[in-house]
């Protein structure tokens, strides 16, 4: 008796603790937090992501008030002026191209204000930065926001997004009092603004010139080296297998299919993949979006860069420093770009600086009168060969060097900067004939 007794007590104590160890099996939880600080691999990044609209922005405004044109290239006052658009509510947008008699009217006449981005933008990523009423607008690429500001308080405000050919147009509205808000904060104080005169390039493009003397300053930079390790892991899909080496000074860094050299000397790098199949089609949206992304993936803004130019059949899209006013930035050697050349599905070829501005040495800023904008483009004019519908930009901008008397040291020095046919020259103070007056 006391032998079945046992017998049912051992029974009974198994069918509990086989409960029990079920009921954990189902309510067990696994501790993430404690797997997630563990040794795990961080994400790379050199600096900071940046925001859309921080990357793809106008670099002039300008007004055509009263059969005048002011303008501006300010970062500051352009960022005010972006950040109210980015609060609309956009609606109704259409394809105007065929109820255009003048282009040039719709675009630069009076009563509008009128934002120019370097480059061509597809709405499809621009749709992140503007807000839309409706979920399905037409796709096109702009390069112009045209704000008409004329009849602000007769009706709805119109918005025009132009092409860079000028060959498409697109009509949309905003509300009259959005519109109102616009003139009274912008359009009503367009005389505070810089000046600018019209040159007819041709009878599709008319390229505006800032007016009178500038000052602008020039700035002395003691640059921070970025580390090459860091783009090491940021590039490779396989750091650990990475091969490192050092020749003629320029390092190296190899795997079975890619390569990376890092050149102290020019403060450039160059990663290529030559594996990466090219011969894709593919629209521009997703060539410009890949191109952010993969930056944004690594933290690569280490400056204020903005998009700049895409080339479709290249497959590639540039990035160029701004200064910290909103000047353009050049150097011969492309230390003031990135550029980014794409397969199939991954990049074949980056090419940017090793190094990053960050703060100005104030000891050594100073400010720097330049010639007219009439006198530079006097100076084109008599160019031999110089033909007035290559003209496609004439603006202020800053030449990067290195200091040749302390070689650490980067030199942004304001100058003129041309765009003809295509491809960017500068104006030297030797080309001008000492009109330059030299540091006040």
């Amino acid at each position: 008796m006391k032998y079945e007794n046992s017998k049912s007590a051992i029974l009974t104590f198994l069918i509990l603790v086989s409960i029990v160890l079920t009921w954990n099996l189902w309510t067990y939880q696994p501790n993430f937090d404690t797997l997630e600080n563990g040794n795990t691999v961080e994400e790379v990044t050199l600096k900071e992501k940046r925001e859309l609209y921080q990357i793809i922005s106008p670099d002039l405004v300008l007004f055509h008030h009263s059969g005048q044109h002011f303008g501006t290239t300010d970062a500051e006052s352009l960022d005010k002026i972006m950040s109210e658009i980015r609060k609309w509510s956009i609606y109704d947008v259409k394809d105007y191209s065929e109820n255009i008699e003048d282009i040039k009217e719709l675009v630069h006449g009076n009563g509008n204000a009128e934002l120019v981005f370097p480059a061509d933008i597809p709405i499809e990523i621009y749709r992140n930065v503007l807000k839309f009423e409706e979920k399905r607008i037409p796709v096109f690429n702009f390069n112009r926001i045209v704000v008409n500001v004329e009849n602000s308080e007769k009706g709805n405000g119109t918005i025009y997004f132009v092409s860079s050919d000028y060959q498409h147009v697109y009509i949309s509205h905003i509300s009259p009092s959005l519109l109102n808000e616009f003139n009274k904060n912008f359009f009503k104080n367009a005389e505070q603004y810089q000046r600018y005169f019209p040159f007819e390039a041709t009878n599709q493009r008319t390229v505006y010139i800032p007016d009178g003397n500038v000052e602008m300053m020039e700035y002395t930079y003691l640059p921070v080296v970025l580390n090459s390790d860091a783009f090491k892991e940021a590039l490779f899909s396989e750091p650990k297998f990475v091969q490192r080496g050092t020749v003629s000074g320029v390092e190296e860094f190899s795997d079975v299919s890619s390569k990376m050299t890092v050149n102290n000397d020019t403060n450039m790098l160059l990663y290529v993949n030559p594996t990466g199949e090219s011969n894709y089609v593919d629209d521009s949206y997703d060539l410009l979006k890949r191109s952010i992304d993969f930056i944004n993936g690594h933290g690569g803004w280490t400056d204020p860069y903005r998009y700049v130019a895409k080339d479709e059949k290249r497959k590639s899209v540039k990035f160029r420093l701004y200064s910290i006013d909103g000047y353009p930035v050049f150097n011969e050697s492309g230390m003031s770009e990135i550029e980014e050349v794409w397969g199939r599905d991954e990049i074949t070829k980056y090419v940017r600086p090793n190094i990053s501005l960050e703060l100005p040495l104030t000891t050594e800023m100073v400010k720097v009168t330049l010639p007219t904008g009439s006198s530079a483009l006097e100076f084109l004019k008599t160019r031999k060969n110089f033909k007035p519908e290559l003209l496609e930009q004439l603006v202020l901008g800053y030449r990067m060097s290195k200091d040749t008397s302390e070689n650490k040291l980067i030199l942004l020095e304001p100058a003129w900067f041309y765009r003809y046919n295509q491809t960017w020259g500068q104006i030297t103070k030797d080309d001008l004939g000492g009109l330059l007056h030299g540091l006040e």
